[in-house]
Parts: C-alpha cells; sequence; structure tokens
C-alpha cells in the first residue's frame, strides 16, 4: 500500500539564494524557478521567520541584483507580501553552529520543528551530515515532491 502522504512536500525553508534565483532564471521550468513559483502560488507548505523575510529583502535590494532582475522596491515588497501571506511564520530556535556563520538564522529556523526541510543552492549547507536528509537542493525537492503525476 503507498503512503498517501508519500508525495505531499514536508514544509520547507527556502533560502535567500534560491529566491534571487529564481527570480533572475531565465529558464521556464527551472527548478529555482519551479520552487519559486510554488511559493508564490502556496503549492507547498513553506516557513519564514521574520529575518529571513528580512534577508529576502536586503539581498533583492542590492544594486547589482536589482540592475538584474529589474524590480523597484516597490516590485520586491509586493512580491514579499505574497510570500509572506502564504508562508508558515515561525520563530527561531537556539541551534548549534551553522557550516557558515551567516546561514545561522536558517539553522534556528531548522531547529524550530524537526520536520523541515531545507532548498538551498549552498552546497557545502547541502553536505552538512548532521542534518542529513533535511538539507536538499532545488532540483532535488522538485525531482521528489514536485514532479507531476506522482
Amino acid at each position: 500500500m503507498n503512503d498517501p502522504d508519500a508525495s505531499m512536500p514536508p514544509p520547507v525553508i527556502v533560502d535567500t539564494n534560491v529566491v534571487v534565483a529564481g527570480l533572475l532564471s531565465g529558464r521556464a521550468g527551472s527548478p529555482v524557478m519551479r520552487v519559486l513559483d510554488g511559493m508564490l502560488s502556496a503549492s507547498f507548505p513553506f516557513v519564514i521567520s521574520e529575518p529571513l523575510l528580512a534577508e529576502y529583502r536586503v539581498v533583492l535590494l542590492r544594486p547589482s541584483l536589482r540592475k538584474a532582475h529589474g524590480l523597484t522596491p516597490d516590485g520586491i515588497d509586493s512580491i514579499l507580501v505574497e510570500l509572506a501571506q502564504h508562508a508558515i511564520l515561525l520563530a527561531p530556535r537556539r541551534a548549534p553552529p551553522a557550516p557558515e556563520p551567516g546561514d545561522q538564522h536558517l539553522w534556528e529556523l531548522l531547529a524550530a520543528r524537526e520536520d523541515l526541510v531545507l532548498i538551498t543552492g549552498d552546497r557545502l549547507l547541502q553536505q552538512d551530515a548532521a542534518l542529513g536528509g533535511r538539507i536538499v537542493s532545488p532540483a532535488a525537492f522538485v525531482e521528489r515532491w514536485l514532479q507531476t503525476g506522482r
């Protein structure tokens, strides 16, 4: 008998690099674009914290990225409001040190719930043995949970 929840994605945390790559991707259907589109359409459960949402904004407002994605600050804020409306807001918890100090907020968000999975393009984070299968690439997430017909 098949597990009915096997095809349902777990609640995820989407790293800033995936959101940025989704906005910059020119390839329709790319894994990063599918993750961002899924967030915007509430196709799967995802969580944010206030620090993560703030990081999304700060990074997307960087002049070099604004030039690349072409969005105004109001356009960025509209996207972030849409994301926040679909997200589960969680408070981070104390966590062991992350592999990179700049990613500590992600580790603290992962510590908030044991069922969370982090989607990131950061290979160093993907290789963290302590969290095992809780860290996946955008391509792995799409292949496992977002393929049609599963």
